[in-house]
């Protein structure tokens, strides 16, 4: 699926900009699929890479799950990125959505976002992260403590830059 999406009106030099690309396809599924993650967390002093095993939930009684990339690079502070591997694309290449770190975070605790990428709480435990495109609806469930445990670690990084105030 390759999608631009657009969240609530904004310009593109504010924090809430809401625009996605998917540099491939996006991984095939019904829609009214979702996904579930653990974690296994990597990072360097200028990126944050979290690794997370996802569900694909569609029609299927049985959840597929999947491995998911979620991404943040300083140099693209507002933005995140979830990145599915290319054995789930037909075209066989990672399919990779940008959209903003505020939809991920405030959809955590409330349905947010009205374009192409869409997130809401599930539970107490899980989050929905939603996908549009021209090709179908791909739906993935993640959990949310690994979601915020990414959150947490894409302020890491301007934390410790940021100078610290002395008296």
């Amino acid at each position: 699926m390759s999608a631009t999406a657009e969240n609530p009106p904004a310009t593109a030099a504010t924090a809430t900009t809401a625009t996605a690309t998917s540099r491939a396809d996006a991984p095939a599924a019904p829609a009214g699929a979702t996904a579930t993650a653990t974690a296994t967390p990597t990072a360097t002093a200028t990126a944050v890479e979290e690794r997370v095993v996802a569900r694909v939930i569609s029609d299927d009684p049985l959840y597929r799950k999947i491995p998911v990339a979620l991404r943040f690079t300083p140099t693209e502070p507002l933005a995140v990125r979830i990145v599915f591997p290319a054995g789930l694309s037909p075209e066989g290449t990672d399919n990779e959505w940008v959209f903003p770190r505020a939809l991920l975070e405030s959809g955590l605790q409330i349905p947010t976002g009205t374009g192409d990428v869409r997130v809401w709480p599930c539970g107490r435990v899980q989050a929905v992260v939603e996908f549009h495109s021209p090709e179908g609806v791909a739906v993935i469930q993640f959990d949310i403590a690994a979601l915020r445990r990414f959150l947490r670690r894409t302020y890491a990084p301007a934390e410790a830059a940021a100078p610290t105030a002395t008296r």
